[in-house]
């Protein structure tokens, strides 16, 4: 790419030396064109035609006589140097009367074509040569600037006189009550900053939005750059990488002071984890331009004074992997948590992400949000969206629920595979797996109510059975925990009890049953055998912790952890077949309703477990 790059100068300077050889053979071809038009004939020959009467005019200029014959043909002919025209046609026989027949003008000799044809030979080439270099001295400047402007930050300003009609304000960020307040009191400094200063407030210089991806860490960041009506400068964490040492830190340098000059602003860094993290960590020593970057940044923001109204703002989703000098107090002393929204926020971002679409009359937008537990704005806004895509594509005026509820699957699993066609026999392995998920599910007391059972294929699912929690939570318990365990490995039991075998249906499954039995018992202390201890293993290591420490516990122990996962699983597993052995007949029927329709909500999956 870079290669490329540098090749587009030296084509466009080759084009133009192509072009310049072009015009000059141009010119040149035209001079000549010009000589060649006129015939030159002898004073014998122009006597001979005078005596025929095929002359018309004749012109003399010096030496040089011009002559136009009747059927409009032109020649020259040179005279005596000392005599005059018409002497020298009586010297060669013409009698006054036939020279008087031809009209002879008589004109001065100037010599300016001659004059402006040398002076073009002389002075072309020299236009050229000096066009020449002053394009080159024009590149060369150009890139002496690009030079000097390659330590600038390439941060974007937006105004506070922006236009956009995409302007974000605070009443456009739906949710987000708490974080929403805590950055008001950024916006009201901003405007007002007299305020604090004379109750010896100080407001805090970094302000670090963390939370999981698409909860609205740039939105927010955003709303606040327009409420408080302030130059807003954005950067992203990798913006200031460079493969040169010193790049990144001269950028920052350079930001920070772009942003002194514009008074009050706010400087806000996405991605903040990108030149953050912690420092130390065995890789590239401390010349790594990463830790050049990240010691810059610390010494900018230690470094305002007591009445700068310049504040920055940053975004993370991996606050466990900064540095801990970028959280001390006098840095990003504050730390605004952005959670996941609840049942009423996700239903008041619904409504903001569907004005100016046409929703039918029957979209329930409560009963979306209800179904959509876990989504964050990002993915709402993503499934609003799809249902659009969805009625656009089926010819349809409005937006129904039907879309809306697809649109869920299509986030949560991805598209229809309608290409993906099951064999029968698979056909009623999955249809059976699927109803050994769902059965389990349902006649558990601490398991989420199914709200689907599928066995269309959608992303690398074969079939799923969608369960959701009735309303949000934040603390799950031990019971819980073993009865999603049961819930899993009923695909696998069902496939046991009915076929006497297994499919590679159940790997996933198997793998989530897994890990939860692992968390139970390292990270939960809900093991009975090991007691409340938390047991750190290589995947909750750091990646600048050395190797050593990547067990915290001897083998004796590690043994153990196996066995109590083991433990965990098998009795799922007994739970899960002996539902399913006391309900055979259900599970058959429910399995032989997915063969036929392929797909059961929970109103007509409820009435067949019943």
């Amino acid at each position: 790419m870079q290669k490329n790059q540098n090749m587009k100068p030296f084509i466009r300077q080759l084009l133009l030396v192509f072009l310049i050889l072009f015009a000059v053979s141009a010119i040149f071809t035209a001079f000549s064109r010009t000589t060649e038009k006129t015939e030159e004939i002898s004073l014998t020959q122009l006597a001979q035609d005078v005596r025929e009467g095929t002359v018309r005019e004749m012109v003399v200029t010096g030496n040089i006589v011009q002559i136009a014959y009747h059927d409009d043909r032109e020649a020259t002919a040179h005279k005596e140097i000392d005599a005059a025209l018409s002497q020298s046609l009586l010297n060669y026989g013409l009698t006054p009367q036939e020279i008087s027949q031809v009209a002879i003008q008589q004109k001065e000799e100037t010599n300016t074509l001659a004059w402006v044809t040398t002076i073009m030979l002389i002075l072309f080439p020299i236009l050229i040569f000096v066009f020449f270099f002053l394009f080159m001295f024009r590149q060369a400047k150009s890139s002496m600037g690009q030079a000097f402007d390659f330590g600038k930050a390439r941060a974007r300003l937006f105004g506070a006189d922006q236009t956009s009609k995409e302007r974000v304000l605070f009443k456009d960020v739906a949710g987000l009550k708490e974080a929403k307040e805590e950055v008001q009191e950024v916006v009201d400094f901003l405007k007002n900053p007299k305020k604090y200063l004379q109750m010896g407030a100080r407001i805090p210089r970094g302000v670090l939005l963390v939370g999981p991806p698409g909860t609205g860490k740039t939105l927010l960041a955003k709303a606040v750059a327009n409420e408080a009506g302030v130059p807003f400068f954005s950067a992203s964490g990798s913006e200031f990488i460079e493969m040169f040492v010193g790049v990144g830190s001269s950028r920052v340098r350079d930001l920070f002071s772009t942003a002194k000059k514009a008074g009050r602003s706010i400087i806000f860094i996405d991605e903040l984890d990108a030149i953050g993290r912690h420092r130390g960590s065995g890789h590239g020593g401390g010349h790594d331009e990463r830790e050049q970057t990240l010691n810059q940044i610390l010494v900018e923001m230690d470094g305002f004074e007591r009445n700068d109204t310049q504040i920055v703002v940053a975004a993370t989703n991996r606050p466990d992997v900064l540095d801990s000098a970028l959280l001390r107090p006098g840095r990003f002393d504050r730390r605004i948590m952005l959670d996941l929204p609840d049942v009423n926020d996700r239903e008041d971002i619904l409504n903001i992400h569907g004005t100016g679409k046409p929703l039918a009359p029957d979209v329930k937008i409560r009963e979306i949000a209800e179904r959509t537990p876990g989504f964050s704005g990002a993915d709402l806004a993503n499934l609003m969206n799809e249902a659009a895509i969805f009625a656009a594509r089926r010819n349809k005026q409005h937006i129904s629920q039907a879309e809306l509820l697809e649109s869920i699957d299509k986030v949560l699993l991805g598209p229809e595979r309608k290409s993906h066609i099951l064999s029968v026999k698979e056909k009623e392995v999955t249809a059976y797996h699927e109803a050994g998920h769902a059965l389990v599910a349902s006649s558990l007391p601490n398991a989420d109510p199914v709200r689907k059972v599928s066995i269309i294929s959608r992303g690398r699912a074969g079939g799923y059975t969608l369960k959701l929690p009735s309303e949000d939570r934040y603390l799950r318990t031990k019971a819980e925990f073993l009865d999603e365990l049961s819930m899993l490995l009923g695909g696998y039991s069902a496939e046991k009890i009915i076929f006497k075998d297994v499919s590679t249906g159940a790997s996933n499954d198997l793998e989530k049953a897994s890990r939860i039995a692992r968390r139970l018992v390292c990270e939960y202390g809900m093991s009975e055998k090991l007691g409340p201890i938390a047991f750190k293993g290589k995947d909750d290591m750091l990646p600048w912790q050395p190797s050593f420490e990547s067990r915290e516990y001897s083998e004796k122990t590690a043994e153990r952890i196996d066995e109590e996962m083991t433990r965990f699983i098998n009795h799922a597993q007994k739970q899960a077949e002996k539902i399913l052995r006391q309900k055979k007949k259900t599970l058959e029927k429910i399995a032989r309703v997915l063969i036929e329709k392929e797909v059961l909500e929970r109103e007509e999956f409820e009435q067949l477990v019943k």
